[in-house]
């Protein structure tokens, strides 16, 4: 019982992005052809959300489930990192129809073939872990 609020928010963050049509494969392929401002426009606002929230958590405003206060430690300097990370979520969201989010909620809507775009997203996950100490940070 302690975590049913959080089930309720994952399915009804489901149900939002099944009614957003951010699960389409075919939004996303109009994204990646810029054929289409939808999906642009869901991940500004998402941008904008976020750094909203980020700024209540930096001033203290906002805390955790917890009642703890969020502390984000500061950015590194650079954009290749981010660059080179970027280019390989957008590559693994390109070729695999999905990222992170929407890959659960095309799982509740039946379509069980993403199972194993989940398996290489978890899997790039673990190997990611192992290497991470070999790989400049």
């Amino acid at each position: 019982m302690k975590y049913l609020k959080f089930l309720l928010v994952g399915i009804f963050f489901g149900i939002v992005l099944s009614k957003a049509e951010v699960i389409s494969w075919f939004r996303i392929y109009e994204m990646f052809k810029f054929q289409s401002f939808h999906m642009y426009g869901i991940i500004g606002s998402a941008v904008v959300i976020g750094i909203v929230i980020i700024t209540l958590f930096k001033s203290g405003k906002l805390k955790s489930i917890t009642g703890d206060r969020v502390i984000i430690s500061p950015k590194e300097k650079g954009i290749a990192k981010n660059l080179i990370g970027g280019i390989i979520f957008g590559l693994g969201w390109a070729l695999g129809g999905a990222c992170p989010g929407p890959m659960f909620a095309l799982i509740g809507y039946g379509i069980f073939s993403i199972l194993i775009v989940l398996f290489g997203a978890i899997l790039g996950a673990f190997v990611y872990h192992k290497f991470k100490h070999k790989l400049p940070h």
